[in-house]
């Protein structure tokens, strides 16, 4: 067994088993909307309270497996730790919702804590909007388990909604797309998810509407120079010297706003790291900056790839560096990384406009651009129209005091359930 085979391996013996997820008994509960409430918090907290970064989501895939299985209603199937349910109901028309398990690293918040209203702990943005309310505060409240306790709670309690529904809960959304889980299951079971007429993805929205998203593309700019003894300097080449004419591109660069189907998508062009040289007193003969382009739905990821390194350049991801035959780049070294492609808003479907119909009515806001990369682009690609929809803000995604309130939990689910059943 190899070093990093027994590294992979203690990873995975380090990893609990997740204790079961259960509903809370009704009869400790005067009334039904009493219970329904408790049951929304008791599957944010049970979730919530499980461990998943990325690539540690088995236990909590068991669970929501294990959870999901026990309802009549649903059938069940599982891709590696991608978990599909459906409902069977012969409905003229199929919904996807569909959130990610996974979560960034820690920092210093988990386990997960329940801060009582007047906590210190609770951010003012939260307090002033919800002042009565009690916060989950912990990894992945935002980014997105507040909105996959949502739909567990969905899949447990709809069991004769007016259309069909697909429920998708899958791993390895916060790293590189190759791994992501629902990548993967399209790729090798499409029939799980098609055909379909809309699909929610739960990222977290403050349970408004965002339609659509940039694309991504990351790829290294590199330079070549000639190593020499940093003593002897004009015998040599110096390569961090080169990136001065990229870094200056950069720095002149000008983001666009492009309006599509009414939406304003933002883009962004930015160096996100830097790395060269051998030895502190060698000249350097490579740098490499690498580069994030984020791109709205009005270019395919083949026109994107062309504004920044040409039409007519041969780099893809996995086949090594290619010269720049044009574009932002021309000239330079490039070497892809990683792909995804934009996704258009998808609201122009009498579905969609019956969603945000509903959505307008009960919190009184327009639909916005998404401008991170999600997964509405996978089902966009597959002819799905897709929006981002969920509890919890995008701006505390990521960060140490990531939290969200119990209202967000009810709202979410209160819209979708009159919209799922209208």
């Amino acid at each position: 067994m190899t070093t990093e085979q027994q590294h992979c391996q203690k990873q995975r013996s380090d990893i609990k088993p997740c204790p079961a997820i259960t509903l809370p008994n009704r009869d400790d509960f005067d009334t039904e909307e009493q219970w329904r409430s408790a049951c929304l918090d008791s599957l944010f907290w049970q979730i919530v309270s499980v461990r998943s970064v990325s690539g540690e989501e088995g236990p909590l895939v068991d669970a929501v497996e294990n959870f999901l299985a026990s309802f009549s209603h649903l059938n069940v199937f599982r891709h590696g730790d991608t978990v599909v349910a459906s409902t069977c109901l012969n409905r003229d028309r199929r919904v996807i919702l569909c959130g990610h398990l996974d979560t960034v690293p820690v920092i210093d918040n988990f386990p997960p804590q329940w801060l009582e209203p007047g906590d210190e702990r609770i951010l003012e943005q939260i307090s002033e909007k919800r002042p009565n309310d009690r916060v989950l505060w912990g990894r992945g409240t935002s980014d997105m388990k507040a909105s996959d306790a949502v739909f567990l709670f969905l899949a447990a309690f709809l069991d004769k909604p007016k259309c069909d529904i697909t429920y998708v809960f899958y791993d390895n959304e916060e790293v590189e797309a190759s791994k992501n889980g629902l990548g993967k299951l399209v790729a090798a079971h499409p029939e799980k998810v098609l055909p379909a007429d809309f699909a929610i993805i739960g990222e977290p929205t403050d349970c408004a509407i965002e339609g659509g998203c940039n694309g991504t593309i990351r790829f290294d700019v590199i330079s070549h120079g000639v190593a020499a003894h940093s003593a002897r300097a004009w015998m040599g080449e110096n390569a961090i010297h080169k990136v001065a004419g990229i870094l200056a591109r950069l720095s002149e660069y000008e983001p666009e706003t492009i309006s599509v189907d009414g939406l304003d998508y933002r883009e962004g062009l930015n160096a996100t790291l830097i790395s060269g040289g051998t030895g502190t007193n060698v000249i350097p003969d490579e740098c490499r900056v690498h580069i994030n382009y984020r791109f709205a739905p009005d270019k395919t990821l083949k026109q994107a790839k062309a504004v920044m390194i040409g039409e007519d350049c041969e780099a893809e991801l996995a086949n090594g560096e290619h010269i720049a035959t044009g574009g932002f780049f021309a000239g330079f070294g490039i070497e892809m990384k990683d792909e995804s492609p934009s996704a258009k808003p998808g609201l122009l479907s009498p579905i969609a406009q019956s969603l945000i119909e509903r959505v307008r009515s009960r919190f009184g806001v327009e639909p916005s651009a998404k401008l991170g990369w999600t997964d509405v682009a996978r089902f966009s690609s597959l002819g799905i129209p897709a929006v981002n929809l969920g509890a919890g803000s995008a701006l505390l995604a990521h960060k140490a005091d990531e939290q969200v309130p119990h209202s967000d939990l009810t709202d979410m689910a209160e819209v979708l359930i009159d919209w799922l059943q209208s």
